[in-house]
């Protein structure tokens, strides 16, 4: 059975979750899907859905996927993460895979901070951004990671999108998971809200988004 969601209230992450399962139903890969989850906010998904699900060491999930994938070749076979577990302590695991154009598919929430901890300054942190660790603002430069791996690969599916439109979300997913069939490595980072950590509610969750757009457009790469 679906747990209820222990994830905070207004948090981007279980609509994500959502929308990637309601596609494995409807292509009636349930049974094959196997969902890694990283340390951090991520990991709250651990008895989310009605598929199989395991937690892994922080900034290990795309590599445990890749050596699941290559276990049981015919699974559907997704890492999700947050920004500081793809793009941090788990940026060489991903840009490995991508290289080697791994059959995974690789879900990354972008809420700019690192959520789990406290609010920190993260990799996607934008300039001028308030964050615990950076209460003036920040002065680093975000990573853009989809950018940075189409470099890398140009064979494989990346994208980027919002939370503001699920019907986008839905789609960029669909193909990400049509790549992984075709034997291709595939990543989706979606922009995502972090109520508790920006201390916005309502209306300006919205327009935090969009502003994060500005930093990070959308698209396919």
């Amino acid at each position: 059975m679906t747990a209820i969601s222990t994830f905070c209230p207004g948090c981007g992450q279980p609509a994500i979750l959502r929308v990637m399962h309601g596609i494995l139903k409807e292509k009636k890969v349930e049974e094959k899907a196997v969902l890694g989850l990283d340390i951090g906010c991520s990991l709250l998904a651990w008895d989310y859905l009605p598929i199989n699900t395991f937690q892994t060491h922080h900034g290990r999930v795309v590599a445990t996927m890749v050596g699941y994938k290559k276990a049981k070749p015919d699974s559907v076979s997704i890492a999700y993460a947050g920004d500081g577990g793809a793009y941090a302590i788990g940026f060489q695991s991903l840009l490995w895979a991508a290289i080697r154009d791994e059959p995974v598919t690789v879900i990354v929430n972008n809420n700019a901070v690192y959520a789990m901890t406290g609010g920190q300054t993260a990799p996607t942190t934008m300039i001028g951004q308030k964050t615990s660790t950076s209460p003036a603002g920040s002065d680093q430069m975000p990573v853009n990671g989809p950018e940075l791996i189409r470099n890398l690969n140009k064979d494989a599916y990346i994208a980027r999108t919002t939370m503001t439109d699920m019907k986008e979300l839905k789609g960029h997913l669909e193909k990400a998971f049509e790549a992984q069939a075709q034997g291709h490595f595939s990543l989706v980072e979606v922009l995502s809200f972090c109520p508790t950590n920006w201390k916005v509610m309502g209306a300006e969750l919205r327009a935090y988004v969009e502003r994060m757009q500005e930093t990070f457009p959308l698209g396919t790469f």
